[in-house]
C-alpha cells in the first residue's frame, strides 16, 4: 500500500493568492498526493485580546496575540474554491482542516473529501462530532492528546458512524525536536484504539517522516513552501519542493524495501541460492574406499548432496571411481 503524502500549505502563501496556487502545482511536481489547507479565520478561532492569556510567551511566534497570529496565517475563504479547483486540475487531493461549523459548511459545499482535525482541536466534542456527522475519513493529530481525549474524539467520531479514522502521531512543536518524535506511539496507537495510524511531522527533513513509513504509517504530513525565503509564520520548519522531492522518493525507497513477508519455498526462485554450502568430493576417491571428513566436505556452491546429510555418508563406501570436485550423490554410495 503506498503513503498517502500531503503537503500542508497553511500559512505559506503569506496572503497573496498566485503563491498559492503556485504551491499547489509545485508540491504535485515535488510528488505529494494531497494538498491540505485550513479553514478558519481570527475571530473564529480566538478573539482580539491582548490580556496576557492571549499572547505568546515563547517559540517562533513569542510577543503575538493569537489573533494577530492567526489574522496573518488563516487562509481568505473565498479563495478556497479556486484552491480545490486547481488542485484537481492538477490531479491532487485537496482537504482542509476546519475550526468551527461555519468552515465545515464551507467545506461540504466544495466537496471536501477528508476531514483532518488538528490537534488543539482534540478538545472540541461538539466540533469533532459534527465533522464526524459528515460521513468522511477523518485524520486526526494527537499532539496535545492525553488518553481520555483521544478516547472521547473516537467515542464520538463512532457514535457518529465514523468509522474511516486515522490517527497522526505529532509532537506539537515547532519545529519539533526528533528525540520528542516517540514514533514507536504509533504502532500502539493502531493496537490500542483499532484505527489507522500515521505522522503529522513538525520535524526538520525527513528522517522522522522516513522511520515512520518503516514503522507502519499510512499518512504523512509535511509543511510545504515553494520558497522558505517568503518567510510567514511557519516558514522556518516548512520544506521546499526539493527536499520534499527527495523525502517522497526516500519514502517510495522505504515503502519497495518493506515490500511482503516472504520465506521462499522453491529453491530455484532463490537468487543466489547455488552459492550455499553442499557435500563434495574433496580428493580423488577409488571404488570401495569409505567416505570420510578428508574426502567429503561440505563446501561452496550448493550444487551437491545438503549438508544435513554429511553424518549419513561417513563411514559408508563409494560403489565407484569419483574425480575431487564432484558433487556427492546418494547413487555413489555402496548397497
Amino acid at each position: 500500500m503506498s503513503t498517502f503524502v500531503i503537503a500542508e500549505m497553511s500559512a505559506n502563501h503569506n496572503h497573496h493568492k498566485d503563491i498559492a496556487l503556485q504551491t499547489i502545482r509545485e508540491a504535485k511536481k515535488a510528488g505529494a498526493d494531497a494538498i491540505k489547507i485550513q479553514t478558519y479565520t481570527a475571530d473564529t478561532l480566538t478573539i482580539d485580546c491582548r490580556k496576557d492569556d492571549f499572547v505568546k510567551k515563547d517559540g517562533l511566534w513569542k510577543g503575538l496575540s493569537y489573533y494577530e497570529l492567526y489574522k496573518q496565517a488563516y487562509t481568505p475563504w473565498e479563495w478556497h474554491e479556486e484552491i480545490f479547483k486547481v488542485a484537481k486540475e492538477e490531479g491532487l487531493v485537496c482537504f482542509s482542516t476546519p475550526f468551527d461549523k461555519t468552515a465545515v459548511d464551507l467545506l461540504e459545499d466544495l466537496g471536501n473529501p477528508i476531514y483532518k482535525i488538528a490537534s488543539f482541536e482534540i478538545t472540541d466534542v461538539p466540533l469533532i462530532k459534527y465533522i464526524a456527522s459528515k460521513h468522511k475519513p477523518i485524520f486526526f493529530s494527537t499532539g496535545i492528546a492525553m488518553h481520555d481525549d483521544i478516547e472521547l474524539a473516537l467515542k464520538t467520531m463512532r457514535e457518529e458512524g465514523c468509522d474511516d479514522i486515522t490517527m497522526l502521531k505529532c509532537t506539537s512543536a515547532y519545529p519539533a525536536p526528533i528525540e520528542a518524535a516517540n514514533l514507536l506511539t504509533m504502532k500502539d496507537m493502531k493496537k490500542r484504539y483499532g484505527v489507522k495510524v500515521g505522522l503529522s511531522d513538525h520535524t526538520l527533513g525527513s528522517d522522522v517522516a522516513l522511520a515512520a513509513v518503516a514503522l507502519g504509517a499510512e499518512v504523512i504530513e509535511k509543511h510545504f513552501i515553494i520558497d522558505r525565503n517568503l518567510g510567514g509564520p511557519d516558514s522556518a520548519f516548512s520544506m521546499e519542493a526539493p527536499e520534499f522531492t527527495t523525502m517522497v522518493n526516500s519514502i517510495r525507497n522505504v515503502e519497495k524495501a518493506l515490500g511482503s513477508v516472504v520465506y521462499p519455498t522453491e529453491i530455484n526462485e532463490i537468487k543466489g541460492r547455488q552459492s550455499c554450502r553442499s557435500l563434495y568430493i574433496a580428493e580423488n576417491m577409488e571404488a570401495g574406499d569409505v567416505l570420510t571428513e578428508q574426502n567429503l566436505r561440505s563446501v561452496r556452491p550448493g550444487y551437491g548432496l545438503h549438508p544435513k546429510f554429511l553424518n549419513d555418508c561417513l563411514g559408508k563406501k563409494v560403489n565407484r571411481d569419483l574425480e575431487k570436485g564432484e558433487r556427492m550423490k546418494w547413487e555413489y554410495i555402496q548397497k
